[in-house]
């Protein structure tokens, strides 16, 4: 952990590079000394079939789940969550300037009773060069 997941519908495929905005994303989190470097997972997801508001043919949405291990102050939650939700609205610029837009932030803790993992990118980070 953390991993961010993020939905967009596929009508925002063109207007926007999903790929540098994994790249910002991933350094807002690793800016962040609370989350371990081999932890950090961004990735997204185009919804092809979806249903928003009035039906309109411009509407988009991009819904970004962040789910991390417990532990993390409220505090924490809400700067990482502040600083995401900055990073993806400077990202998304044109698209929040027009009235067809709808762009969400949810942190989600994952109680490590019920999270398995098998992660050797740890093991590989914390070894000297």
């Amino acid at each position: 952990m953390p991993h961010l997941a993020i939905q967009y519908s596929a009508n925002l495929e063109q207007g926007s590079n999903m790929a540098q905005l994994c790249k910002s994303l991933g350094h807002t989190i690793a800016s962040r000394t609370i989350f371990p470097l081999g932890g950090i997972r961004v990735r997204a997801i185009p919804i092809q079939h979806f249903a928003i508001a009035d039906g309109h043919g411009d509407n988009g949405f991009v819904d970004m789940i962040f789910r991390i291990g417990a532990g993390r102050s409220d505090a924490e939650k809400k700067d990482i969550g502040e600083a995401l939700m900055a990073a993806a609205k400077v990202h998304f610029e044109n698209q929040c300037a027009s009235s067809h837009f709808a762009l969400s932030l949810e942190i989600i803790d994952i109680s490590p009773a019920y999270s398995w993992k098998i992660n050797t990118i740890h093991t590989r980070l914390q070894k000297p060069s």
